[in-house]
């Protein structure tokens, strides 16, 4: 059995990922999903966005998201825009969150803890007090939840 810790961290490369999304980098690991996880693996698209409880103008570039979630044992890694988000162990800890980039610039650094709460995907960035960022199934749907700037709805397309 390939454990998913026996697979070295992933990081957005310099200058984010451009083009054709990378290929996944969970696919050779066989470890089942931590009976707490809940399981998002998948690759999505918005089929709703809304920003203060009213739908988004059709313009905004979130409508045009197209995002991997990864999942095997306690690890999850999203990839998605020009980022990868590696979460080595979803544990709450930033030791073994995410370390990588943020998309709006890629080259801030940013460093993420995640857990799963009640069937859910809790990020909290480091040094962003309060700030949550939430995914979760909803039935068929992957609900995304970017603390209060936005909700999305999305669709499996794989």
């Amino acid at each position: 059995m390939k454990l998913s810790s026996d697979i070295p961290r992933v990081n957005t490369p310099t200058g984010g990922w451009h083009g054709e999304m990378p290929g996944p980098f969970l696919s050779e690991c066989d470890e089942p999903l931590s009976p707490d996880a809940p399981d998002l693996r998948g690759t999505w698209r918005p089929i709703e966005v809304l920003m203060n409880g009213e739908p988004a103008p059709q313009s905004l570039p979130l409508w045009n998201h197209v995002e991997r979630i990864e999942q095997a044992g306690q690890r999850a890694t999203i990839t998605a825009g020009h980022v990868i988000h590696d979460f080595l162990v979803v544990d709450g800890t930033f030791e073994n969150g995410c370390h990588d980039v943020f998309e709006m610039d890629l080259t801030t650094p940013l460093i993420v803890a995640a857990s799963y709460e009640d069937g859910v995907l809790v990020l909290r960035p480091k040094g962003l007090d309060g700030i949550e960022v939430r995914r979760h199934r909803d039935g068929e749907f992957l609900l995304w939840q970017y603390h209060t700037a936005f909700t999305m709805k999305m669709e499996r397309i794989n």
